[in-house]
């Protein structure tokens, strides 16, 4: 066995972590805690109020806080530079982005957050495919095997 995917890899890992690599991290984490804040706000409700159906409004709970752990696991794996981690990170943003033009839709207070969301998930996506963070992670594009 050779050692060159492991020094190649060290080669990536060394030196300080770009910023752009840094802020995708905390915005991954940032939606991951107001997903997990979201969900236990729905299971709190679900539970105490009076919904018309208290199933479906725990197990929609449940289901917000589970989907928390994506943005969660993302944002960790960006912050240790593991190259696996921009894919997760890429398609949260990417689903957040129907759920942002869908708040922006509403009449209501639903709006400034649809724009947030959105802002948010731009940013987040610029700064994904930045060359600088896909570098840092070690990600070569297809045809670059060496």
């Amino acid at each position: 066995m050779s050692d060159a995917p492991t020094a190649e890899r060290a080669d990536v890992t060394d030196g300080p972590r770009p910023r752009r690599l840094t802020y995708a991290a905390a915005l991954a984490g940032l939606e991951g805690l107001a997903l997990v804040a979201g969900g236990v706000w729905m299971l709190v409700l679900g539970l105490t109020g009076s919904p018309d159906d208290r199933g479906q409004a725990v197990t929609g709970g449940v289901t917000v806080i589970v989907l928390a752990l994506l943005p969660l696991l993302a944002a960790r794996g960006l912050l240790l530079r593991k190259s696996w981690s921009r894919g997760p990170a890429v398609i949260t943003q990417i689903m957040a982005l129907p759920v942002a033009y869908n708040l922006l839709q509403a009449d209501s207070v639903a709006i400034p957050v649809g724009i947030v969301l959105a802002v948010v998930a731009i940013a987040s996506l610029v700064l994904l495919v930045n060359s600088a963070t896909t570098q840092a992670l070690g990600i070569k594009g297809p045809g670059r095997s060496s």
